[in-house]
C-alpha cells in the first residue's frame, strides 16, 4: 500500500514538473537576413529581449541581401530584413512578400589603407572617389548581390567603369567583415555599412580607416517583410507579423536606438513610419 502511494506520488510529481515544460515551448521562425545585421552584433542584443516577451525564437540565416529576398521568394524563411529597398519592393509587388515596413538606417563608408595610395582621404563624393581607386588603387568587392554590392554597382555605373575583369578588381563573394578582412589583406579599397565596421574593426585588427564618407548617395535603409501566406502555406506569418510589428513598435525602435559598439557609438537609427 505504502509503495503504491509512493508510485502515485511520483506520478503527480511528473505532471507537474513535465507539463509547463511542454507547454511554453518555443515557437522559432526563419530570418533570412543580410550579414551586416549579423556581423554588427544586433541580432544578438535585440533577439534576446523580443524571445523573452514573446516567447518565439528567431533563427536568423544571415546572407546576402540578394540571396536572403530569394530565400524568401522560394519559402524557405518567414520573415526577411534586409537592404536593398528597389528589390524589397519588386519583391511585394511580385507577391513574395507582405506588409514590409522601413525599419532603421545607417550609412555606407569607403575604407582603405590608412596611408591611402589612390588619396580619396576626405572627398565628398563617393563616385568619384571609385574612379580614382580605378586608377590607383585595388577594390575588393563583396561580389554577392548583397545590398553593398548593389550600392557599390550603381556607384561604378555613375562613373561609366565596368570593374569586373579588371585587374585592380577582386570579387570576395563573402559576407561584410570577411570581405573587409580580404581587403585590409590586399591593401585594397572597399565598400561597408558603418555598423560592421565599427562593431569590427577592432576585433579584426584591420590596419584600415574610414576614407571617404558623407555622400548622400551612401545612404543604407533597411527593411523587414513578411513572406506572403497566400503563396506558400507552411509559413509562419502570424510569428512572424509579431517580429514585424515589434521592430517597428515604439519598443523595439528604442532597443534598436540603444545598441552601441564598446566605444558608444551607435550603430543603428530606427526611422519606421
Amino acid at each position: 500500500m505504502f509503495r503504491k502511494a509512493v508510485f502515485c506520488l511520483f506520478l503527480v510529481l511528473c505532471a507537474v514538473v513535465v507539463r509547463p515544460v511542454q507547454g511554453f515551448a518555443a515557437t522559432e521562425i526563419i530570418c533570412s537576413s543580410t550579414t551586416s545585421t549579423d556581423n554588427s552584433g544586433l541580432f544578438g542584443y535585440i533577439l534576446p529581449l523580443f524571445e523573452k516577451k514573446t516567447g518565439i525564437k528567431v533563427k536568423v540565416v544571415a546572407l546576402g541581401t540578394g540571396a536572403a529576398i530569394e530565400m524568401g521568394k522560394r519559402g524557405d524563411a518567414d520573415v526577411a530584413f534586409v537592404h536593398a529597398k528597389e528589390q524589397e519592393l519588386k519583391a511585394v509587388k511580385e507577391g513574395f512578400f507582405v506588409n514590409r515596413h522601413d525599419v532603421m538606417y545607417n550609412d555606407f563608408v569607403i575604407i582603405g589603407p590608412v596611408d591611402d595610395p589612390a588619396r580619396i582621404r576626405g572627398m565628398k563624393s563617393a563616385s568619384e572617389a571609385f574612379k580614382k581607386i580605378a586608377a590607383a588603387g585595388k577594390f575588393v568587392s563583396r561580389g554577392d548581390k548583397s545590398g553593398t554590392n548593389t550600392k557599390e554597382l550603381q556607384l561604378w555605373k555613375m562613373v561609366g567603369i565596368e570593374p569586373k575583369g579588371q585587374a585592380w578588381y577582386i570579387e570576395a563573394g563573402q559576407g561584410m567583415e570577411k570581405t573587409q578582412r580580404v581587403a585590409d589583406e590586399k591593401r585594397a579599397y572597399t565598400l561597408t555599412d558603418r555598423g560592421t565596421w565599427l562593431a569590427t574593426k577592432d576585433k579584426d585588427r584591420l590596419a584600415m580607416a574610414i576614407l571617404v564618407e558623407g555622400d548622400p548617395m551612401l545612404f543604407n535603409q533597411y527593411g523587414v517583410m513578411a513572406v506572403n501566406p497566400a503563396r506558400f502555406k507552411g509559413v509562419k506569418y502570424k510569428e512572424a507579423m509579431e517580429f514585424v510589428d515589434w521592430l517597428i513598435s515604439k519598443e523595439g525602435q528604442q532597443t534598436i536606438a540603444s545598441f552601441k559598439d564598446k566605444n558608444g557609438n551607435q550603430l543603428f537609427f530606427p526611422d519606421a513610419k
